[in-house]
């Protein structure tokens, strides 16, 4: 579904990636891992269409989206839930969900927005109070439940568990899961949580550099901390 071919991008003149490629497929939930500053947020970045790219190319479904703006992207497919728990605060849960889905037709909203309600239920009661008013934890149940509106293809989670105590991060893992798993939608993941990703992930890349470090299954990984120390230093 996403084949990302041999790119290089950065900030300004700042160089970040460095000739890094990597793939997600149909129905896979994909983690990248690595030490900060190591360029697994400005891959994201960069599919979305924040960041252009400089060389390489990014292909989504066979087609090469270079230069794509991230509204585009959104109608292709592809959505992106950034670090943190990036809600509008002064706006009500319900409008948070609406602006989610400003490319869709208002007839499709509202049905939207009660189908992607199931999978959140607890923001449910909450629909009329101001986003600034939920908790961590909910307001990045917010965040992933508003990514989800547009009904994307590709889901791209940078740090979801970023802030929250252990017992909310393992909600929000459970939670990236079902979604995958009801909905069949992929998900490209960023996480420093790294225990806790292997567990949901079905391949993995560690990111050094700007570079590849490492690609292989999370079976490679669990329990090797000498290989986790090797990557992270």
């Amino acid at each position: 579904m996403l084949k990302i071919d041999n790119i290089e991008t950065g900030y300004g003149k700042k160089q970040v990636l460095y000739g890094l490629s990597l793939t997600v497929g149909a129905g896979e939930v994909v983690a990248m891992i690595g030490p900060n500053g190591s360029g697994k947020s400005t891959t994201l970045k960069t599919v979305c269409g924040l960041l252009p790219v400089w060389s390489g190319g990014i292909k989504f479904d066979g087609k090469l989206i270079n230069g794509a703006s991230p509204a585009d992207n959104v109608k292709r497919g592809i959505t992106f839930a950034p670090q943190g728990s990036r809600v509008f605060d002064e706006l009500t849960v319900r409008e948070n969900l609406e602006i989610g889905g400003y490319q869709l037709p208002k007839a499709e909203l509202k049905p939207r927005i009660e189908e992607v309600l199931g999978i959140f239920p607890a923001l449910k009661s909450r629909l009329r109070e101001d986003a600034g008013n939920l908790s961590g934890g909910e307001q990045q149940m917010l965040s992933l439940a508003r990514a989800l509106i547009p009904k994307p293809r590709l889901l791209m989670l940078d740090e979801p568990s970023l802030g929250l105590s252990p017992k909310l991060v393992g909600k929000v893992f459970e939670k990236v899961t079902e979604i995958n798993e009801s909905t069949g939608v992929s998900v490209l993941i960023v996480e420093q949580k790294v225990r806790e990703v292997l567990h949901i992930c079905s391949r993995v890349y560690s990111i050094k550099l700007g570079k590849v470090a490492f690609t292989g299954k999370p079976a490679e990984l669990k329990g090797n901390s000498e290989k986790l120390k090797e990557l992270f230093l």
